[in-house]
């Protein structure tokens, strides 16, 4: 499926932009810190989906909620679209069951924008968790 994703040319990408994909970052950071829904592990913000890696304290499905409802809200509005989805309702979720899995996933989620040919190294992406500059 995500090599689907990686390769597709058509469809949405409004994640590419970046007033979008800084409010699902922030809205990452805001969720594992100020509301303690989570706590977060790597992330990546690819143009036309998401990849984030969480140990939950709360339901997923509670934070999931917030997130994507928030997120919607505020990318729906900069984008000038009104009673329409943002997310598609489907989510793929995996319980991680030990240390090895976990960095596993956590490398393959970093290595996301490289495989997809967005960046050289996991550093240069900026709407990684892995990334190396600062965000403007």
């Amino acid at each position: 499926m995500d090599r689907y994703l990686d390769e597709a040319s058509t469809g949405p990408q409004w994640l590419s932009k970046q007033e979008i994909a800084s409010i699902v970052a922030d809205s990452f950071h805001h969720a594992a810190g100020a509301l303690s829904f989570f706590t977060l592990h790597p992330w990546v913000i690819m143009p036309n989906h998401v990849h984030l890696l969480v140990t939950p304290l709360t339901a997923p499905a509670r934070f999931l909620q917030s997130v994507k409802g928030f997120t919607a809200r505020e990318a729906n509005r900069l984008l000038d679209r009104t009673g329409e989805p943002f997310w598609q309702h489907e989510s793929y979720d995996h319980w991680v069951r030990d240390d090895v899995q976990l960095r596993r996933i956590a490398t393959y989620i970093e290595n996301n924008p490289i495989r997809a040919g967005l960046a050289v190294s996991v550093e240069d992406f900026c709407w990684s968790s892995a990334y190396g500059g600062v965000r403007e």
